[in-house]
């Protein structure tokens, strides 16, 4: 459990006794005794020259290095978060403050303390969530440039990709929102994948997503970023959060592929100068029954998501308006009874030649595999109808 610490110092403009601030400004902290007090001062400041009446939020992450105490002393009021990570720090910090709005920004110095009052003005004109954009501001030194030319344009491009965003920056640290959105976007990880969450969430919500251009300075003190830990975390974040581009795409294209690999090595249509006999079949029937199973896999984990984690997916939603369980039995059915056609020719043909030597290799793999896809459509129908039973509406 997070603890918080009240300390006596004041945030201009003051809040009366029984008043709540406009503002809270949330830093979270782990070990940043060099920058944490410039930080909070900044802040102070900032709030005071824009006549805002806020307070200064430091989720302190279980730091060693008397970075609370020093938070406090300038004025912040501190919450003590003991599970470590970049998530849970804010996630501490979110449940103290009062403020209608939230602005959050890291403890290194990295971002403009001035712009503070401008994320308010966003929001005070009907944004819900403000972004940062850093990427033309950058100063010399502030970023890597593996993170600047390959892993920001990488995961915020795969994140617009997937979710449509249109957030040029989506790992900007610097963001403001306001407070009343948190239950909607119903935040959970605890790493550094929480930033990615929030777009994530506020997009799926068509919550009112507005971004400006802000400057990056470089950082005070050590850095806290792990390049290729953290950035697999966001990676891993936004393929599980999309089983679309996960499962369904690929698994689609698979079973795509399969079959007309399939219809190509059974009609024995000659193709790029050769014809293709049955080890083709055998390929096109492994590639038709994978890709089955992982459409399968993507569309269970579409119910999962949908039922159980309060996702929206217009395509999914309009699928399952649709479609029954019974729609995917009968598909199921009809593609065993496909394959049992096939065995029942393969059989025909065995009777016909005298129980003797048979040579169907091809129509044996074709009817192997309608089976083998059938039960898979079959049973897949049952699970998605049983993630289903918490359906709501």
């Amino acid at each position: 459990m997070s603890t918080a610490e009240h300390t006596s110092g004041t945030v201009q403009a003051p809040i009366l006794d029984g008043d709540l601030p406009l503002v809270s400004v949330v830093i979270p902290c782990l070990n940043e005794a060099a920058n944490i007090e410039e930080c909070v001062r900044r802040s102070v400041t900032a709030l005071g020259e824009a006549g805002l009446a806020g307070e200064v939020i430091v989720a302190d992450n279980d730091s060693e290095d008397g970075s609370a105490e020093l938070a406090a002393a300038a004025g912040a009021r501190v919450v003590h978060e003991p599970r470590r990570g970049y998530g849970s720090a804010y996630l501490a910090g979110f449940a103290a403050a009062r403020g209608e709005y939230i602005v959050m920004l890291d403890a290194d110095m990295t971002y403009p303390f001035e712009q503070i009052p401008r994320f308010v003005d966003e929001l005070r004109d009907g944004a819900q969530l403000v972004m940062g954009d850093r990427m033309d501001n950058i100063q010399p030194g502030a970023m890597p440039w593996l993170h600047r030319y390959v892993g920001n344009p990488l995961l915020s491009g795969t994140l617009n990709l997937f979710f449509r965003t249109g957030i040029r920056d989506a790992h900007c640290g610097m963001r403001g929102f306001r407070r009343s959105i948190l239950p909607t976007l119903d935040l959970r990880t605890t790493g550094m994948e929480f930033a990615s969450e929030m777009v994530i969430r506020a997009s799926k919500e068509k919550l009112d997503i507005r971004e400006f251009a802000i400057e990056y300075h470089p950082r005070g003190g050590e850095s806290k970023l792990s390049s290729f830990r953290d950035g697999w975390r966001h990676l891993r974040f936004l393929l599980v959060h999309s089983p679309t581009h996960l499962f369904v795409l690929p698994g689609a294209a698979l079973a795509l592929f399969g079959t007309l690999v399939m219809m190509v090595a059974l009609a024995q249509i000659e193709l790029f100068g050769r014809e293709w006999d049955l080890h083709t079949m055998v390929a096109g029937a492994l590639f038709m029954i994978v890709g089955t199973q992982v459409l399968a896999l993507g569309l269970c984990a579409h119910a999962y998501g949908t039922y159980f984690m309060g996702e929206k997916d217009p395509w999914f939603d309009r699928m399952r308006a649709r479609l029954r369980l019974e729609h995917g039995l009968m598909l199921g059915g009809a593609i065993v009874l496909a394959g049992l056609v096939a065995a029942a020719v393969i059989t025909g043909i065995w009777i016909d030649r005298g129980f003797g030597q048979l040579s169907e290799e091809r129509l044996a793999v074709l009817a192997a595999t309608l089976m083998i896809v059938g039960i898979q459509v079959f049973f897949s129908s049952f699970l998605i109808s049983i993630l289903g039973l918490r359906r709501t509406g």
